[in-house]
Formats: structure tokens, sequence, C-alpha cells
């Protein structure tokens, strides 16, 4: 269990790692903490887009949809390996998802199967969305899952978090897919090298 890094702490950690990060003007404010709390946070949660074309990828993330308002993630990380940050506080990326899978990410155990929609995950994870459209045909680009490792490792780090405290939308959520065209089992053997 941790308190939220400061959004300088955050942008240190990332560029720590070496990523290329692009600021957009006011994500360190740009939230939705006034509809409830973001913290205690307990991991990272990695998404796709389901979008094509890095700018609109970005609009969306920062501005939302009619739907659900932004920001739906802290970080956009698009096909060329930059880390664009949209937003920092609660964001609407994670929703309801499983308890269960909480107490294992917090315990950083292998994960339960998503068999619930009880907790609010918007409130204990960092998210990252991933410019892909989803469909398991459109190419993640090694510099992409460069950038991802980093960034996932970067907040790992300044947490001391292992590999266990990163989870992707499809092992919290019932019925979600996402990331889809990698699997998370190799992204946190990626991040666990990384971290050595």
């Amino acid at each position: 269990m941790s308190e939220p890094l400061s959004a300088a702490r955050f942008l240190a950690a990332l560029k720590a790692e070496e990523l290329k990060v692009v600021e957009i003007d006011g994500w360190q404010t740009h939230n939705r903490n006034s509809k409830g709390p973001w913290g205690p946070v307990h991991g990272v949660m990695v998404h796709h887009t389901g979008t094509s074309g890095s700018k609109d990828t970005v609009k969306v993330c920062h501005d939302g949809r009619p739907d659900l308002p932004g920001p739906l993630c802290h970080g956009v990380i698009t096909k060329d390996g930059t880390l664009h940050l949209v937003g920092y506080g609660r964001a609407n990326h994670a929703g309801l998802g499983d308890g269960d899978v909480l107490r294992a990410v917090i315990a950083e155990k292998r994960l339960p199967p998503d068999n619930e929609a009880d907790t609010d995950g918007n409130r204990a994870f960092y998210g990252f969305e991933c410019e892909n459209l989803g469909d398991g045909d459109d190419p993640w680009p090694e510099a992409q899952m460069v950038a991802l490792e980093k960034a996932a490792a970067a907040v790992c780090r300044a947490h001391h978090w292992t590999e266990r405290s990163v989870i992707g939308h499809l092992e919290w959520q019932p019925g979600k897919i996402d990331p889809r065209g990698f699997t998370m089992h190799s992204l946190r053997n990626r991040i666990a090298a990384r971290l050595k």
C-alpha cells in the first residue's frame, strides 16, 4: 500500500528510466478527484485504446468520450514509444473490478480469475493506455513495448513494488480483453528483468 507519488516524483521516475516524455498542458492537475479519492495505490494497470493515430488517441485519452469524461489514464504510450502525460490523480481507466485480484496485487501473488466487479480500480491503480486497435492484428512495435516496460518499471521502482504489481485490464474486470496482442506474463517478465 502506498500513497500516490507527487506529480513531480512521478515525472522524475519516468525520466529516470530514460523514457521519451511529452507533457500535455495541465496534466498535473487534470483528474477526476471530485468523484472520489485516488489512493492508496497498489499497482499499475495496462490497457489498449482501441484507436489508431497518435494525435487522436492522445486527445481522446485526455478529453474522454461522451459517455466517459477524461482523463482516461495517466499516460498514453504511442506506437513510436513516446509517453504522453494526460492526467494525474483519479482517472477513468479501471472501473469496477475484482476485489480478490486487488488483494493478490497487494500481496504480489498469483492472480485469481476476475469474476466479480465489486471494487473501485480508479482509486487503486496508475493507468497506461497504449495506442493499439486491440484486434489482435495491429502490431506492437518494439519501441512501444520498451516504453511500456519502462513506464511500468518506473512506477514499480518508485514504490518498491515487483512486476507482480502490474496487471492488464483483462485481469481486473470481467469481459475486458485489453491489452490484446501480447501476454501480461511476457510483459511482467520484461519488467522483472528491468527491475533487476
